[in-house]
């Protein structure tokens, strides 16, 4: 594996996961609502999953924020941590505590 290989591995895996289909430009999307209609739609649909559909999407969606870590932007973190939430509500599951 070659340095350009390892360190685009978290966009091989996001862009080609064996879990779930995302859309194209999911993380993105400004709107958290449609963030995590987007996952749950792909980890519903999922045959691959090794997991529940919740943990499968909220696994993806923690990823791409851990992998980005501190280069990502405040504005875009604060979106991406909502969609957590949003995915939350969307299961049933109690909203995090601010």
């Amino acid at each position: 594996m070659g340095a350009d290989a390892r360190k685009r591995w978290s966009q091989q895996v996001t862009e080609t996961s064996n879990a779930l289909d995302l859309e194209p430009g999911v993380f993105a999307w400004d709107d958290p609502r449609r963030i995590a209609l987007s996952l749950r739609r792909s980890a519903e649909r999922s045959r691959r999953r090794k997991s529940a559909p919740f943990r499968s999407a909220m696994s993806m969606l923690v990823f791409y924020i851990n992998r980005a870590g501190s280069k990502l932007p405040a504005g875009r973190r604060a979106c991406l941590e909502a969609a957590k939430d949003e995915l939350r509500a969307l299961y049933g599951r109690p909203r995090r505590l601010k």
